[in-house]
């Protein structure tokens, strides 16, 4: 990417209100985030395109679905959504999980992604430790802040 592209884009994103902006183009792609003093910002990477919504069978979802509401009859802390968009387990329909219930994560392991605005965001767990409960189905749009996994 021309790096008078890229200057460009630092100017257009200073004269507006836009918080960040990713341009992809080929294989190439550039963020350009302004530094933000009032939360910290969940890292986004990217990952393999969306899968179309697929349904997939999730006996804990459906358990959990009662307990949407923030995760409160569980005894692990929630991973939440960072952002609004749709929930996807894995990084493909025909791929395997990230995470089921009964699983041991490690501080950092991609747990789901979120889809917005048709970028791949990859949750990471923030600690290390067993998938007491997933919460939102494969395929699901999900609010921001909204619990997804729990980890105990």
């Amino acid at each position: 990417m021309d790096i008078r592209k890229v200057k460009k884009l630092i100017e257009l994103l200073e004269a507006s209100d836009v918080a960040e902006i990713e341009i992809k183009e080929g294989e190439e792609a550039v963020r350009i985030s302004r530094a933000s003093t009032s939360a910290p910002v969940m890292p986004q990477y990217m990952a393999a395109p969306a899968p179309a919504a697929a349904p997939a069978p999730a006996a804990p979802a459906a358990e959990a679905a009662d307990n949407t509401a923030g995760g409160d009859s569980f005894k692990g802390d929630a991973v939440k959504s960072p952002m609004v968009g749709t929930f996807y387990r894995s990084p493909s329909p025909t791929s395997k999980p990230f995470v089921e219930v009964g699983q041991q994560v490690k501080a950092g392991d991609v747990i789901c992604i979120i889809e917005a605005m048709k970028m791949m965001n990859q949750i990471e767990a923030g600690k290390a430790g067993t998938i007491e409960a997933i919460l939102v189905e494969d395929g699901e749009p999900v609010e921001f802040d909204q619990p997804l996994v729990v980890i105990s």
